[in-house]
């Protein structure tokens, strides 16, 4: 087995394990980010919301770097990107539940 097979199969024993792969701080996120390496698109995630300890499971439809952000929702052009519970930018592209979101597709609203 490879490091990168290694990776992704430690990444799949960890959801079965109960760890996260995602973590969203508020239930008004519609992103989490991504905590883990070698995050692989089929992945089931697990992702924990912070603020009340809740989890559900999104399935990644892209590779997602560590640190990175997970789409929890269908995210349209012009939406607000809500993490936090905050908003802390707006899509500049299109990402549907499951997606990349990063500045690819995303940017502040500050500049």
């Amino acid at each position: 087995m490879n490091a990168h097979n290694a990776v992704a199969q430690s990444a799949r024993s960890d959801q079965s394990a109960g760890v996260p792969h995602a973590l969203a701080h508020s239930t008004k996120d519609n992103v989490a980010v991504v905590v883990v390496e070698g995050f692989k698109a089929g992945t089931a995630a697990l992702v924990v919301v912070t603020e009340d300890n809740s989890s559900f499971t999104v399935t990644a439809e892209d590779d997602i770097p560590i640190g990175h952000k997970l789409a929890l929702t269908d995210l349209s052009e012009g939406d607000t990107v809500i993490k936090y519970g905050q908003d802390v930018g707006r899509m500049i592209g299109p990402a549907g539940k499951g997606r990349h979101v990063h500045t690819h597709n995303m940017k502040t609203k500050r500049w």
